[in-house]
């Protein structure tokens, strides 16, 4: 097994947990005493493969500790109902939320695990009678589901997503009602909002997301941070990130280095516009 090396030492994230939270997290754990910016979000908060994500080289340009809260995999569950990272959020001068796919987290057709939320726990009943004929029990992953539906049920699949969407809509706005600071939400893939229309382009990360569900989230968030990453950085690919030999195929679908830098650059301005309202009362 061979690792691509920087330092000649294979990358450690240094998992670590926080008071009150069933999560782990990137480390190294943090002082939480003096003033921080909380970052939540899926893997590309996490970072994974990258020696230094977005949350990281975000600290370095706003001079103020940024602490990771990122869990792979997660979508918006694993935080709403996560009383240590509420708490936190709750006592940080401003909190980063990723935009997340809409397919991980609990709605009425499944449930997902309540840490763990690409796993698919069951199907309700109401999932049962729109895909009749399916044995739910085949599957263990929201990802692996949701192919096999939109293959050979299109027609359910479509109201599944229509399900998932509200319920996106509603988790985010519940999520920003919980953490009771301002929200900066982000969304950092390698197009924007707008290019998914209806059902065009659903399957793209954040999975089922759409400019719509944004705009419906009004007031609930205090700033929406775009980052488109620009070609220049998506044709670096997977340089600068490490990661063993059989998870090449699994790098290659995440965002490198390079974005990272670039979602950083394009969160700065808008938390600091926050992090000044929100010192000015």
């Amino acid at each position: 097994m061979s690792y691509e090396r920087i330092g000649g030492a294979a990358l450690d994230y240094r998992l670590c947990e926080y008071d009150g939270s069933r999560l782990s997290f990137r480390g190294p754990k943090r002082n939480l005493e003096a003033p921080y910016v909380a970052l939540l979000g899926g893997t590309e908060t996490f970072g994974k493969f990258v020696p230094r994500p977005f949350a990281d080289r975000l600290e370095d340009k706003l001079e103020l500790p940024c602490v990771n809260l990122g869990v792979m995999s997660a979508g918006l569950d694993a935080f709403a109902s996560d009383l240590g990272v509420l708490s936190m959020a709750a006592r940080a001068e401003a909190v980063i939320v990723q935009a997340m796919s809409a397919h991980n987290l609990s709605n009425r057709f499944y449930t997902v695990h309540p840490r763990r939320n690409d796993r698919f726990l069951r199907a309700s009943e109401q999932m049962r009678k729109l895909f009749r004929g399916v044995d739910f029990t085949e599957f263990h992953f929201t990802n692996h589901l949701l192919r096999h539906l939109a293959r050979y049920h299109p027609e359910g699949f479509i109201l599944l997503m229509r399900e998932l969407q509200q319920a996106w809509v509603a988790r985010m706005k519940l999520l920003a009602e919980r953490v009771g600071k301002p929200v900066v939400l982000l969304w950092f893939a390698d197009h924007e909002p707008a290019e998914k229309r209806g059902f065009v382009h659903a399957a793209s990360a954040p999975f089922a997301v759409t400019e719509d569900m944004i705009e419906q989230l009004g007031g609930d968030v205090a700033q929406v941070v775009i980052c488109r990453v620009s070609p220049a950085a998506l044709a670096h690919g997977q340089e600068g990130m490490v990661f063993a030999d059989h998870e090449a195929l699994a790098a290659m679908q995440l965002l490198g280095p390079a974005a990272h830098e670039e979602a950083a650059d394009a969160l700065l301005p808008a938390v600091q516009r926050v992090l000044k309202q929100s010192w000015r009362r």
